[in-house]
């Protein structure tokens, strides 16, 4: 006798397959979920990684910025330093200067001229005076040309008051040298 299957075996194999879509769709969306989320979790590690260079470097740049204002102050203090140090300097190229200009004056002032004042206002020297004769002011002035610490010495006024005694009041500007080097002062 033939056989005869009366089951429903096609309902029972659509029934299978079904199952077997319906697990390959599950496990194929899960394992696209856990791609999904280990891209996920790469690109947040990426972007924590560059956050935490990001912000050593704005750590550094902070560092560098302080270093940089520190060596402005620096910078600041050295060049107030070197203007302190040309000052000193300079003062003291300038400290024998009023010893050389008095010993100058006692050598070069000839007999018969009387300095009655001396006014200085920065390198130039203001003299009043009187002497015997218009010739003693000049020899005055032909000495203190002569000097190495004196220069351009020009008459500013020559009067006699009382022609008489001869003696002349006068008035005499000249400006100061820069020390003369050593071997000047050797002489």
């Amino acid at each position: 006798m033939a056989k005869i299957n009366l089951l429903p075996w096609r309902e029972e194999q659509r029934a299978e397959k079904t199952k077997q879509f319906g697990l390959s769709a599950a496990l194929t969306a899960l394992f696209g979920a856990a791609i999904v989320y280990g891209g996920m979790q790469f690109a947040n590690g990426k972007i924590d990684h560059q956050e935490a260079r990001n912000n050593y470097l704005q750590t550094e740049i902070d560092k560098l910025k302080k270093d940089l204002k520190e060596i402005e102050e620096l910078e600041s203090t050295k060049a107030n330093l070197l203007a302190r140090m040309d000052i000193i300097q300079e003062l003291q190229t300038r400290r024998p200067q009023v010893v050389h200009t008095f010993q100058e004056l006692a050598e070069r002032v000839p007999d018969g001229v009387f300095l009655e004042s001396m006014k200085q206002t920065a390198d130039v020297l203001a003299f009043e005076g009187k002497a015997d004769s218009n010739a003693r002011v000049s020899t005055l002035m032909r000495n203190l040309g002569a000097s190495d610490w004196f220069k351009q010495p020009g008459l500013e006024l020559i009067e006699s008051k009382n022609k008489d005694d001869g003696i002349s009041s006068f008035k005499l500007r000249l400006s100061q040298s820069v020390a003369p080097s050593a071997d000047q002062t050797d002489k």
